[in-house]
């Protein structure tokens, strides 16, 4: 079993803390995980939060503390692990925040660099973040109507998986975290996007931290769109979504 989707942004780009996430993968029989942080981790990647950072003074004050390191060091980290040896498989990649408007930016800025994978995420809707418990209510889901906020959420989803530029779909449905819903049925948005992976052979997570950090009924996709992805083939890659070790892995045993 693979854990697709494993960040070490809770601390430092070194090879022991790197080791912590490993051993818990060993002790849980995984034979495969993929580690990634944010782009937003990174200063060489700055230029693509603009759009971000511009919208709301406490986006920016969030921002400046997550941008902090040299991705230099993230490479040499990777480095130093592919010359060891470890009993799994262990890939390395990144979770880039996909918006449109920044999409030219992205592709220049990831030519310069080869991963493993490449996972794209749209973490924002009209430059405004809206899975941050302490400031999205107020900045979009109260100001904005759910309906179009949806449809710009799934607008750029499609967008991303159209770029080309990835090789994953980080959590494709989890704009429904703080269980606000839009009015319309969502069937044929999700039909769309499982052809689309078919097409671009992408996989689509299943993530599970959604479920376990805001405490959501679903342990992954929704049921409606779970169904649809395994009916149409489309490959799903198991995501733990964690940020620390313990969290490798976990909740896996819900999948069926």
């Amino acid at each position: 079993m693979i854990d697709g989707h494993i960040h070490l942004e809770n601390g430092p780009l070194t090879i022991e803390y790197l080791e912590e996430f490993i051993n818990v993968a060993i002790n849980k029989n995984l034979k495969s995980i993929q580690i990634l942080d944010h782009t937003h981790r990174f200063i060489e990647f700055r230029p693509i939060y603009e759009n971000v950072v511009n919208a709301a003074k406490i986006q920016e004050e969030w921002f400046l503390k997550k941008s902090k390191d040299n991705i230099n060091d993230y490479l040499k980290l990777i480095k130093l692990a592919k010359s060891k040896k470890y009993p799994i498989e262990i890939k390395f990649g990144l979770e880039v925040c996909y918006t449109s408007k920044k999409e030219k930016e992205i592709r220049e800025i990831l030519k310069n660099y080869e991963f493993d994978f490449l996972v794209g995420a749209v973490h924002s809707v009209f430059g405004l973040l809206y899975d941050m418990e302490n400031f999205s209510r107020e900045l979009l889901w109260n100001v904005y109507d759910t309906d179009e906020i949806y449809k710009e959420y799934y607008n750029e989803i499609i967008k991303l998986m159209e770029s080309n530029l990835f090789t994953q779909v980080a959590h494709p449905d989890t704009i429904k975290l703080f269980d606000i819903y839009p009015s319309y049925d969502l069937i044929e948005t999700y039909n769309k996007i499982a052809d689309l992976a078919l097409e671009k052979d992408l996989y689509l997570e299943n993530n599970f931290g959604c479920y376990y950090r805001y405490n959501h009924k679903d342990p992954g996709l929704s049921k409606e769109f779970k169904q649809i992805l395994l009916e149409k083939g489309v490959k799903i890659m198991l995501a733990s979504d964690a940020h620390i070790p313990e969290h490798v892995g976990k909740n896996f045993e819900l999948w069926k």
